[in-house]
């Protein structure tokens, strides 16, 4: 199968030549095809979420375990009705502070949903995206498209589309190039089906965010572990993600202590002939061993920027064939929960 590349972003939008790129793209996801698109949050790989035999092309590209439920990413306020059985209140009033955006709420489905679509469950994950060219696209596509990150299941998820060819290159059909997704970590995702509502993945919606409006809320503090025999409820919660393909770990400590144990392990790796590289923040980059690929995602206090960078780095790693990759700790509060759940999937939770 060729994929197509196409340029499509949110300043070319009204020409006509995006107009039939959409138009194209809408048919290939009514036709029963994949497209992979941009969002806010990381790239998705987009199919009719109402449409069986999509859902599974979709976990067939990325190598997706089945059980592993998929997003359905809307355009409208007005098309969650249709595919849920009842809208809470508390979820009224998250849609309402975060709709669109980078927040995914778990609701009891509707029939008309396939349990393709949900890996099996009763319940449905569903995200109104706040990038232009998603609206857009899910409009063209018919208002309701599954999407979870458009990457090999388990690699870190693409923030560029450069990243999407690399892993779905002849395995879908479209690929619309939005550039830089802006936030760069996945949505948060909340189980409203639960009193009080919980928190299932961190995400840039924060914990004190979602109790300014709502009060109580919990979070999920098992989160699956691989061997679990329960269906994960939420993507990202049973399986390996967001894994470089050098082998990671995770140093915490005190700031000083850190760069020791880093810059000691360094130098023993590379004594037995590895390449290493080193996730830091800028505020350290300039004390560690310049043997190393040395990736700071900018400083520790601004988290948005780490979280936008954290998966162009842990790619960037693949690209120059790192084999050990040591990571600096980012868990401060806010968005840096998020951060290290990621991290955390990324490293398959190895903290030294």
């Amino acid at each position: 199968m060729e994929t197509k590349v196409i340029e499509l972003t949110e300043n070319t939008l009204d020409t006509p030549e995006s107009e039939e790129v959409l138009k194209e793209a809408g048919s290939i996801i009514k036709n029963g095809g994949l497209v992979a698109f941009p969002t806010e949050t990381v790239y998705g790989l987009g199919g009719d979420a109402l449409n069986p035999e999509s859902s599974r092309k979709i976990y067939a590209a990325k190598g997706r375990p089945s059980d592993n439920p998929l997003i359905v990413h809307i355009a409208d306020i007005e098309d969650l009705r249709p595919i849920v059985k009842t809208i809470p209140e508390k979820a009224k009033k998250l849609a309402d502070a975060f709709w669109p955006g980078p927040l995914t709420m778990i609701f009891e489905k509707a029939d008309i949903v396939p349990r393709e679509t949900t890996g099996g469950l009763e319940t449905v994950a569903v995200r109104f995206p706040s990038d232009p060219v998603a609206a857009a696209f899910i409009e063209h596509a018919g208002g309701y498209i599954a999407a979870p990150s458009a990457n090999t299941s388990g690699r870190p998820s693409p923030t560029l589309a450069k990243y999407v060819v690399e892993d779905l290159s002849g395995k879908i059909e479209m690929i619309l190039d939005g550039g830089q997704a802006c936030i760069g970590l996945e949505s948060t995702i909340v189980d409203t089906t639960v009193e009080p509502p919980m928190i299932l993945r961190p995400g840039y919606i924060t914990k004190a965010m979602l109790e300014k409006v709502l009060g109580e809320v919990d979070v999920d503090k098992t989160l699956l572990t691989d061997d679990s025999g329960q269906a994960p409820k939420a993507p990202g919660m049973k399986y390996k993600h967001y894994a470089p393909k050098g082998d990671m770990a995770i140093v915490t400590g005190e700031a000083d202590e850190v760069v020791k144990r880093i810059n000691d392990l360094t130098a023993k790796a590379l004594s037995e002939g590895k390449k290493v590289g080193i996730f830091c923040s800028s505020d350290t980059a300039a004390s560690y061993d310049k043997r190393a690929v040395i990736k700071p995602a900018g400083s520790a206090s601004d988290e948005d920027s780490v979280a936008r960078e954290l998966y162009r780095i842990l790619r960037e790693f693949d690209d120059e064939n790192v084999e050990v990759i040591y990571s600096e700790a980012f868990d401060y509060g806010g968005v840096g929960a998020a951060i290290m759940n990621r991290l955390l999937k990324a490293a398959g939770r190895r903290v030294l």
